[in-house]
């Protein structure tokens, strides 16, 4: 039996030269490998201009020798599919290949796009075995197709014929059937991501760790909160989950993550939530990121990509069923309104409703999202969104209770007076992204993001324990609501300087984001203590007597300028630089019963500087070294009313990052180290610390390693690992108490987890596969004072599905062996900790049309 590989050299040596008229074509389906890349070295390149009077001619000269491809065709074929690069006037196109994990990639050179339809072209779907083919322009001479196979890596055949022609085909004797769906699964490993340079760029191409949960991991574990989503990725933990709902804070390389991002946008507040169902992809891109998000802290950002409207018809219904009492109904359609396909669609909906493994808590969860998008010219695109969703909670999920023996309160006990809490948030976002493309290499993007999030609480807190057994309690209401808008207007260009290619982005950002928090309060409600052994839960089902608090209030507006070159030397050498600057002001401050208005605005002004060389010695590794800094306004009190200093994060890193198996595995290796300079910290003078004054001396630091692995190992089993040692302490601080030396609170030593599944085939049982995780977190300090711990745990997960013709089903067990453990200490409070859930299977069954 003849491989392909022998296929392939016998064909390209058989046939030395081949007549390319109107036409460059190619043959996909789906198999193994694909040929080497030509590699240019920099003493072959032309010499580069060093006058303005030459770069011209060179461009002109360049310009000239282009060869316009007019028009992009696909043909379905026995053997997969035949896409067809049509040029203007009958020129001979050539082309160089390169694997991806499941994506083929071929590099186009002298060329350059003028399709009538726009500066790109894309198609979900359009043969068997292929998910998707892509063809963009990829520097200001050289076009780059895509094609990504649906389970394995596309290979490409030179064919002898009129054109250039590459026929793929599987290797004799394998039959496979392939199972085309609307989605379609694009593996474990994803080579690009926008988070870290607001571009589409490949992420062996980015100086800086960045990972990406794609959604075939998110369908495999069947997760529900973004917290669950990122448990996966090296050196990222929870902070805290607010009462049981989605939202909540995450902690990367030692420090919190209090806002999320949204393709790009932030979104608020920790309170808002998060629709997880209208999810596509959560990207993480680790350290400081204040040169692509503005103010932020030093540990990194998540940024979850959304589902888009689909140009071909897609139709998927879902319903899902656990224990305590779960079920979940869902649809997600999608699909051109319109003959030319110029007005696509989707619409997602879902409703969640459970019970809880504490007694008497419940939740409802609601999720709303349509978009539409238009395509209103050759160059002009226009897309639009609305997201509603609602979690409400009666009763909330109450944290649990460490008590003086350092076990917790059991788990099946409701640490409250069920019938007078509840809790309820809803998010409102909508939104639409524009652009505009001014030449075939020069675009212009522009943004608006609103998201307009209200949160009501009403709440019997706990104020301590008696005897390790009486729970006390004050009476509190809460009503907060947020008005967060975010604009953007982007330059993105390609052009090059004699053999140096650069990608520009030049930008502007305007977010603005108030919030009004209205509270009533009564410490001393005489609400009768709760007996955690014997508990009366009918002692107290009335609200007491509530009196008002001033309204606390954060107006806070930034602006930022930024701009970012990635830079080509050549092939293997390529530089990031880019800068941004902001300003912000922010008001914070109280507004009284009676209308007395005491908000101080704090002016603050920051440059956040980036530069990264990335250098690959081989197709399959890159090197990094980057420096970037980050920043964040810090509010407080201090003694001389004058305003503080924003916080600043400097990041030193190096790694690695390789492709394994014919590119279908990749891994990350990082080092790092971070320091967060300008922390507030207690005023040294006792009693002006009392009074909650504060001095800006601190300064914390985080050093780690961090290993991510994610990919395919054979066809059909796919992984995804990953390993952080994190060493985040306080470094200097003035406490009484001093702190110097103590670890930050909730930030393991040691991280690590496993997800990996298997499914087979061929044969009678193709379509069946097996999941299996494994998740462990270290011990974590529960406060900054480090006085008291929480525990390290091991969890088990595992999956049983079955997938074929569209139709899925699976089975997902989440804690196996319903194992007692912590996620963390919520406010670094012995009495708020965020107990992991028990034993939790999922059924779920859907059909994909």
């Amino acid at each position: 039996m003849m491989s392909v590989w022998q296929r392939l050299v016998q064909s390209a040596t058989a046939k030395q030269t081949f007549l390319v008229s109107s036409a460059f074509v190619l043959l996909g389906a789906t198999s193994a490998m694909a040929t080497e890349p030509t590699v240019s070295r920099i003493q072959d390149q032309p010499k580069a201009a060093t006058t303005v009077s030459e770069w011209m001619a060179q461009t002109e000269a360049q310009q000239a020798q282009l060869v316009r491809v007019t028009g992009v065709k696909l043909n379905p074929t026995q053997q997969g599919l035949e896409i067809v690069l049509e040029t203007e006037n009958g020129q001979a196109l050539q082309a160089t290949q390169q694997a991806q994990g499941d994506t083929l990639i071929l590099t186009v050179p002298n060329a350059v796009l003028a399709l009538s339809s726009g500066q790109a072209f894309e198609a979900d779907k359009p043969g068997e075995g292929i998910d998707r083919v892509t063809v963009m322009q990829a520097d200001a001479t050289t076009i780059r197709v895509s094609i990504v196979g649906l389970n394995d890596l596309p290979t490409a055949e030179i064919m002898p014929g009129q054109g250039l022609v590459l026929a793929v085909t599987p290797e004799e004797g394998i039959e496979e059937e392939i199972t085309v769906t609307g989605e379609g699964a694009r593996g474990y490993r994803v080579p690009n991501a926008s988070t870290a340079t607001r571009t589409d760029t490949p992420i062996r191409d980015i100086p800086q760790s960045i990972q990406v949960v794609p959604q075939e991991v998110l369908e495999d574990r069947q997760v529900r909160s973004l917290t669950e989503a990122v448990e996966t990725v090296s050196g990222v933990v929870e902070d805290f989950r607010y009462l049981g709902s989605t939202s909540g804070t995450r902690i990367i390389r030692g420090f919190s993550a209090g806002d999320t991002f949204r393709n790009g946008f932030r979104e608020g507040n920790v309170i808002t939530t998060v629709p997880f169902p209208t999810i596509e992809q959560i990207e993480v891109l680790k350290g400081p990121a204040s040169v692509v998000s503005g103010f932020a802290e030093p540990g990194g950002i998540i940024n979850y990509v959304t589902k888009k409207p689909l140009s071909e018809p897609y139709y998927k219904l879902g319903f899902e069923a656990g224990n305590f009492g779960r079920y979940q109904p869902s649809i997600d359609l999608s699909g051109p309104l319109t003959v030319d396909k110029n007005v696509l669609y989707r619409f997602i909906a879902s409703y969640e409703r459970q019970d809880s493994y504490q007694e008497f808590a419940n939740s409802a969860v609601t999720t709303i999202a349509p978009s539409i998008s238009f395509k209103l010219g050759e160059r002009t695109d226009l897309n639009l969104y609305y997201e509603y969703s609602r979690f409400f909670g009666d009763p909330i999920v109450r944290y649990a209770v460490r008590l003086s023996d350092d076990s917790l309160t059991p788990r099946r006990f409701h640490p409250n007076y069920p019938e007078v809490n509840e809790f309820e948030s809803i998010s409102h976002k909508a939104g639409y992204t524009l652009t505009h493309g001014l030449s075939d290499n020069w675009q212009i993007r522009n943004s608006f993001a609103a998201t307009i999030a209200s949160f009501k609480v009403r709440d019997i807190f706990r104020t301590g324990v008696i005897d390790d057994r009486f729970l006390t309690f004050a009476a509190f209401d809460g009503d907060l609501s947020d008005y967060n808008y975010f604009a953007q207007i982007d330059l993105l260009g390609k052009f090059q300087t004699g053999s140096i290619a650069h990608q520009l982005l030049i930008g502007f950002d305007f977010n603005s984001f108030r919030e009004d928090y209205v509270n009533s309060i009564n410490l001393n409600a005489n609400i009768p203590p709760l007996d955690i052994r014997n508990p009366d839960y009918r002692a107290l089902r009335t609200r007491p007597e509530l009196f008002p608090e001033p309204t606390y209030v954060i107006d806070r507006k930034s602006y930022g300028v930024y701009l970012q070159d990635q830079i080509a030397f050549s092939d293997n050498l390529k530089l990031l630089i880019g800068g941004r600057y902001d300003w912000i002001s922010d008001g914070t401050g109280t507004i009284s019963p009676d209308n007395v208005v005491n908000i101080p605005v704090q002016n603050d002004g920051a440059f956040s500087p980036r530069v990264g060389l990335v250098y690959q010695p081989s197709k399959n590794v890159s090197l990094y070294a980057s420096y970037t800094r980050s920043f964040n306004p810090a509010i407080g009190r201090n003694p001389d009313s004058r305003p503080f200093e924003p916080t600043r994060g400097t990041q030193y890193e190096v790694g690695v990052k390789t492709d394994f198996l014919d590119g279908r595995l990749s891994a990350t290796l990082a080092a790092y180290n971070i320091t967060k300079t300008n922390v507030l910290t207690p005023d040294p003078d006792p009693i002006l610390a009392q009074r909650g004054f504060q001095v800006q001396v601190g300064e914390q630091r985080s050093r780690g390693i961090e290993l991510d692995v994610a990919g395919q190992i054979l066809p059909g089993w796919k992984i995804t690992a990953s390993y952080a040692l994190t060493d985040a302490t306080v470094s200097v601080d003035n406490s009484v108490i001093s702190n110097v030396g103590n670890r930050l609170a909730n930030v393991p030593l040691n991280q690590a987890s496993l997800w990996t599944t298997y499914e087979i085939q061929k044969g009678d049982l193709q379509g069946l596969g097996f999941g299996f995780g494994l998740f462990y977190v270290g011990e974590r300090q529960g406060d900054l004072a480090n006085t008291f711990q929480v525990g390290d745990y091991l969890r088990t997960d595992a999956a049983v599905y079955y997938r074929q013709n569209g139709f899925n089903a699976a089975i997902n067990i989440r804690n196996l062996f319903n194992i007692d453990y912590a996620n963390s200490a919520a406010f670094g409070d012995k009495q708020s900790i965020d107990r992991g859930e028990p034993f939790t299977i999922i059924g779920s069954i859907s059909w994909e049309l």
